[in-house]
């Protein structure tokens, strides 16, 4: 499609998209009393005006039933998480037993390298992208140091070459056979938060384990926004947050996946809790762990029933809608917004170089843009009229055109907006 950067092209493609209903389902801030352009989906997604719903249900059998509602409120709390069996295993293309949610993302994947890195003398080695996400860097410190070890020597970080801006699937796979036998665990964000490159987990998932080693992976940018096939792609585990593409609200409930091979493995260590326990014995109370055979063997406590609504009310609107459906829009509304930033590149003196590879298929639903000779000031203006949008030192804005709730619409506003603040300084 030959695009153009009118107000009219935009709305003829939002007349055109049968996800553009979908905006009307959520609630955003506004900004001089109009609605703000939303790009932090990456970081914070959007209330669903369902949402409340769900947790007035909660909140409802909690006054009326107190204690019973474990059992008898329209939804169960004791049971409450297997409501995302289904759902969720769609989302990340695996079996429903082998999806769970529970805690949050960090305490997820450290819990889950409890199972998945076990060091000894001569395999000890993690490998991770260069400029994790700073919790998954503490993460990797503190187990290494947790288990003996000291991180320069357990931590192998892929870098970008001199220049470049994202890893070289190659770089990637060169690092794996370089470090071999010393390879124990290989654990990536699935998504770069910086960059917004996305990785080729099957293929590296494949070299990992020829290598001998475990392999998981930091959905928290990729959950909702990727295709994913974690089962077919033979990943051992993996865990993601729920906030921010899957719009379940501040700090919410992480989702957990691992691998069915694993479920009946005895000799998989594990730290345990009453709720990963047999769910036909759990009220017995007995003294021995016995396991749910699936990932919610790996629950530990009882589940935060008031956080999990959210995150269903989401997840039922991911199933409405598809991921392929959701795909689409996203590669869609992503060259747009890519088109309107050359075509404002051209008209200021400014430079915009995207950081995020070009690539359709190592992208997803976002844009880092360096802004050269531009600095704070800019991000500053459009958050004052009304662009909400993500800054990184030292002169890099995200945006995430999330295909739920931006319109085509937007991406044009954003461009008009993005030139008046740069004109105005010249």
């Amino acid at each position: 499609m030959t695009f153009l950067n009118t107000r009219e092209f935009a709305k003829q493609l939002d007349s055109q998209d049968a996800l553009n209903k979908y905006q009307e389902q959520f609630i955003f801030p506004k900004v001089n009393d109009r609605r703000v352009i939303y790009f932090t989906g990456n970081s914070l997604g959007l209330q669903p005006k369902r949402t409340k719903a769900y947790i007035d249900e909660v909140m409802n059998d909690w006054a009326e039933l107190a204690v019973e509602g474990h059992f008898y409120a329209q939804k169960p709390w004791w049971d409450y998480q297997e409501r995302f069996a289904e759902p969720l295993s769609k989302i990340v293309g695996a079996l429903p037993s082998e999806v769970t949610v529970m805690n949050t993302l960090t305490v997820n994947l450290h819990l889950l390298m409890v199972s998945f890195y076990q060091p000894t003398a001569t395999r000890y080695k993690i490998i991770c992208e260069e400029k994790a996400f700073p919790s998954d860097q503490y993460m990797f410190q503190s187990q290494v140091h947790f288990h003996g070890y000291k991180p320069e020597d357990a931590i192998v970080e892929i870098k970008r070459r001199e220049g470049e801006h994202n890893i070289r699937l190659e770089d990637v796979l060169a690092k794996i056979e370089e470090v071999g036998d010393e390879l124990a665990l290989v654990l990536i964000g699935g998504v770069n938060y910086y960059t917004g490159q996305v990785f080729d987990i099957k293929t590296i998932t494949a070299a990992g384990h020829k290598a001998g080693a475990k392999v998981g992976w930091d959905l928290a940018h990729a959950a909702g926004n990727i295709k994913l096939e974690l089962h077919d792609w033979n990943v051992d585990f993996a865990a993601w947050c729920s906030y921010k593409y899957m719009n379940s609200g501040p700090g919410n409930a992480s989702g957990c996946f691992v691998h069915e091979k694993h479920h009946t493995n005895p000799d998989l260590p594990r730290f345990a809790g009453w709720w990963g326990h047999n769910k036909e014995r759990r009220f017995k109370m007995e003294p021995t762990f016995d396991p749910v055979n699936g990932a919610g063997g790996w629950q530990i406590s009882n589940l935060p029933i008031l956080s999990l609504a959210p995150y269903l009310a989401s997840v039922e609107m991911f199933a409405e809608v598809g991921m392929e459906a959701l795909i689409a829009k996203r590669d869609h509304i992503t060259a747009y917004l890519e088109f309107v930033l050359q075509e404002i590149d051209k008209e200021v003196e400014s430079t915009f170089e995207i950081i995020t590879p070009s690539n359709p298929e190592e992208r997803a639903s976002q844009l880092s843009v360096f802004l050269h000779g531009e600095g704070r000031s800019l991000f500053d203006y459009l958050m004052k009229n009304g662009v909400i949008t993500d800054w990184r030192e030292p002169n890099v804005i995200r945006l995430a055109p999330v295909p739920l709730y931006c319109s085509y619409e937007d991406m044009y506003d954003f461009g008009q907006i993005l030139k008046k603040g740069i004109l105005a300084k010249q």
